[in-house]
């Protein structure tokens, strides 16, 4: 190939787009993605707990920009993560449709299929190393897996729950391992809160020395049922002697919470102690709305349900040098990862699956005003639908409908639907012609509440 002139290079430098040469400047960031289980929005100190901090997620906070009005795209755990990992609506998708993912899901062999673009596999085109810790939720073998869909490694679990202690699989009755290192199951020994932050603390150690950038998706599956803190071995053992699916307490919970907090915070020293963090996007959040023993103040509903206190969650970005300080009211969803961190390192969505979510980077950069949004939500369970245009909210709950202004009434009481109707009748319609372009309603898919012992046998996929 013949070099080129002193003047052809200093052309062909002109004439290059002002992001490559960006891009040339500085490396692509390394991501860290971490996501809570059934993190409720004020189950942490930095938004409003009082009964126990988080000191090491308050840090986290307080170095980057904490999201007031952050959503997650479904109530219930795999809808969201079949979202998180496409950047589009759940609904495209026959796995999004299962309200979670179960083991009647298993018996029909639906899964997040191989072939879609997902974040970690457009990542690894742009040359980042990809590495999925924790849980799973999107399908089992032989059909479906993190490495089919994008992930170079994984080490975690593929069901909805896992006991802290045996690492056995969903309600006390089923007695099945599910844990793994890639394809192939293991055994450890461990509290696994613990066992999943020295695994990324290595995780980031090993890509630091080969300074190759890299995705560590870090999902943990607290604090979500069985309620087992460290220490409680004793109580592991007990609810699978007695089939408990019940069981926990404020002070078992906080415990798990603050477990979770110290291992966040591990991964904040192994990313200063190797030198990479202000090269290193953090985010910090949640995949649906809290559960029994959490804080969703100030919003009412639980996981579940399209009230506020399922959907809402705490959101943290960290990217030192790129993004503002602070909060922000900017309007956000699961879906808006994708294009965001996507952006981020560089690259760009694959254009036959055009993101549902938008890239928040714009948006978030000092004195960008929020954007006002609109969200759509569909949950199977006593037909709920919900719709948030601005700062309106269209909502329905079996033959049940309301309007709220879930800006000035976060606890959705003043039902406004008969003060403006014409408001009412406008996001119904809204809501109707969105809902033409996704999947229709699975008369088989899986949705429940979660309460009874063959409820959560349905929830976490043993039948």
């Amino acid at each position: 190939m013949p070099r080129l002139t002193r003047r052809q290079a200093l052309a062909a430098t002109a004439a290059a787009p002002l992001s490559l040469l960006a891009q040339a400047a500085s490396p692509p960031p390394n991501i860290v993605f971490i996501l809570a289980d059934d993190l409720g929005y004020a189950d942490l100190s930095c938004y409003g707990r009082r009964d126990y901090r988080t000191p090491n997620i308050d840090r986290l906070a307080a170095q980057g920009l904490r999201f007031t009005q952050a959503y997650a795209n479904s109530a219930v755990c795999s809808a969201t993560r079949a979202a998180l990992i496409t950047g589009r609506y759940q609904y495209r998708l026959p796995v999004g449709l299962e309200e979670p993912l179960s083991g009647l899901s298993r018996q029909r062999h639906i899964g997040l299929p191989p072939g879609h673009p997902t974040f970690p596999s457009l990542l690894k085109k742009a040359g980042y190393g990809t590495t999925l810790l924790g849980k799973w939720h999107l399908g089992w073998l032989p059909d479906y897996g993190p490495l089919k869909s994008g992930y170079d490694h994984f080490w975690g679990f593929r069901g909805g729950a896992l006991d802290y202690f045996t690492h056995k699989s969903g309600p006390p009755d089923t007695d099945t391992p599910d844990l793994w290192d890639d394809d192939m199951p293991i055994e450890q020994s461990g509290y696994f809160t613990d066992l999943l932050g020295s695994r990324a603390v290595a995780t980031i150690t090993d890509y630091a020395r080969a300074r190759r950038p890299f995705l560590l998706s870090l999902h943990f599956n607290a604090p979500h049922w069985p309620w087992e803190g460290p220490g409680d071995e004793a109580e592991s053992r007990r609810i699978r002697a007695l089939m408990d699916f019940d069981g926990g307490s404020l002070k078992t919970y906080a415990r798990m919470v603050g477990e979770l907090d110290l291992q966040v915070g591990k991964v904040l020293e192994a990313l200063d102690s190797t030198g990479i963090a202000n090269n290193t996007i953090v985010v910090f959040t949640s995949d649906n709305g809290g559960e029994r023993f959490s804080d969703v103040w100030p919003f009412t509903g639980r996981k579940t349900d399209l009230l506020e206190g399922g959907l809402r969650i705490p959101a943290i970005l960290r990217w030192p040098s790129h993004i503002r300080v602070g909060t922000t009211d900017q309007v956000a969803i699961s879906m808006d990862w994708l294009p965001t961190l996507v952006a981020a390192a560089g690259t760009q969505p694959d254009p036959a699956y055009p993101p549902d979510g938008i890239n928040l980077l714009p948006l978030l950069a000092a004195g960008a005003p929020p954007r006002p949004r609109r969200l759509y939500w569909r949950y199977k369970y006593n037909a709920q639908r919900a719709l948030r245009d601005g700062d309106m909210k269209w909502l329905k709950i079996n033959d049940n409908t309301f309007l709220f202004n879930v800006v000035d009434d976060p606890l959705e009481r003043a039902n406004l639907k008969d003060r403006e109707p014409e408001t009412y009748r406008k996001l119904a319609a809204e809501y109707e012609e969105w809902n033409a372009t996704m999947l229709p309603e699975d008369p088989q898919s899986s949705t429940a509440p979660l309460g009874t012992a063959s409820q959560l046998a349905d929830h976490y996929g043993v039948r």
